[in-house]
């Protein structure tokens, strides 16, 4: 199914014109465009709602309010939840993280204990339990990634132990693209006890998100990967752990009663949310969420699949590129380089006929060092890609190729 016609149109970014050509935007990995019922959720908010949350003796508030907390139950059905105080509210991914990793870490990490990432991770679900397995005494190991981008279950079976007490695995990488069976994952270190999480940044605006399914205790993404805008983002977290963990930040609307010389706290989820909270973006999270369920994760991916399937066949006519990221469960991520030719080179040849692609490491150090690369040239879709859009950025490859080797 193709849905490119009726949703490109509700994106007014691809009016755009770059160095005086279409856009070509192939970028979505890194942030999605929002459509305009994001930007119309947000500018309402701006132009009549503009009130503080929880906190106003007056009818904006009050509304304000009521419309911040539909959105908290619009998520916790979208991932769900049993409960929306599951749900917290956080700027991002990145930050959602380190919540974890500054709460959780402290509370069940002992000298010694161990903490199971990967080597595909994105660098905010490395570097955070970096900092926490430091203040702990604790380890961390990395489940090996297998040639064409899978990860070695049978390996993270025999590095499981009484030691394990922290899972921590992206859902779907971003710089490879695979999808990961979680599920299957966390079963075998539930056995052990730990306590599984899940990086679903990627994953959210293509697969309908399930966190009974998946078997995890705690689930993070960000908004601006959903069509949202920046500086919003989601912790789920399950209540019985929640209520186990300190806050993660001390200030206004985090606590029942302040003392001279100690604080009560509320409970999850506002034990959390310190200060004043995106309120205009939530809005427009709330937003994003309606336009997903509106076209339905069904059509997302056979869209897709659709898009990916033409990237692939074009590139194999094309000849004489390197791909990363073969695993048999993959979405939306093709990552390549053309063999003796830097990455960037071709990201700037891109650049010039209008095609926005990624080229780097894509905050995945330890993957580029695993596969031995400086990094790649990623091109990522999204439900707005069109046939269009791939047949150019195909015939930008062809060209970066015959200017570059």
């Amino acid at each position: 199914m193709s849905l490119d016609q009726d949703i490109r149109a509700q994106f007014p970014q691809l009016n755009r014109s770059i160095r005086g050509q279409r856009l070509i935007y192939l970028d979505s990995g890194a942030t999605t465009l929002k459509p305009g019922s994001v930007i119309e959720a947000v500018k309402q908010n701006m132009a009549q709602g503009t009130a503080n949350v929880h906190r106003g003796a007056h009818l904006l508030s009050d509304e304000a309010t009521e419309k911040f907390e539909d959105v908290r139950e619009k998520l916790r059905a979208f991932v769900g939840a049993d409960d929306r105080s599951e749900i917290v509210f956080t700027k991002g991914t990145t930050e959602a993280i380190n919540l974890l990793a500054s709460t959780l870490g402290p509370t069940i990490l002992k000298p010694g204990d161990e903490i199971l990432l990967s080597q595909m991770e994105h660098h905010s679900n490395i570097v955070p339990w970096q900092m926490a397995a430091q203040l702990a005494g604790a380890k961390i190991r990395y489940i090996p990634v297998l040639e064409d981008g899978s990860l070695d279950f049978a390996t993270f079976k025999t590095m499981l132990s009484n030691k394990t007490k922290i899972v921590s695995l992206v859902h779907l990488s971003n710089a490879l693209g695979t999808i990961n069976p979680l599920s299957r994952f966390f079963k075998e270190a539930k056995a052990k006890g730990a306590v599984c999480v899940v990086d679903a940044a990627q994953s959210v605006s293509v697969l309908d998100i399930d966190v009974d399914e998946l078997g995890c205790d705690f689930l993070v993404f960000s908004g601006h990967k959903l069509f949202a805008p920046t500086g919003v983002g989601v912790l789920y977290g399950r209540k019985a752990w929640l209520e186990k963990l300190p806050p993660y930040q001390g200030g206004g609307s985090m606590i029942s009663e302040v003392r001279e010389d100690s604080s009560d706290y509320l409970p999850p989820p506002h034990r959390f949310e310190a200060g004043t909270p995106p309120i205009a973006e939530v809005l427009g999270l709330g937003a994003a969420i309606d336009f997903v369920k509106d076209i339905g994760f069904a059509n997302i991916r056979s869209h897709e699949r659709l898009i990916m399937q033409i990237v692939e066949e074009g590139a194999v006519r094309i000849g004489g590129i390197q791909r990363y990221g073969l695993a048999p469960d993959r979405s939306h991520v093709f990552s390549f380089l053309i063999p003796g030719v830097h990455p960037s080179d071709v990201g700037a040849i891109l650049d010039e006929q209008g095609i926005a692609v990624r080229a780097g490491h894509h905050c995945c150090q330890p993957l580029m060092r695993r596969f031995g690369i400086p990094g790649t040239v990623r091109a990522s879709f999204s439900v707005y890609t069109s046939e269009a859009d791939v047949a150019g950025f195909l015939q930008g490859v062809q060209k970066a190729k015959e200017l570059l080797t």
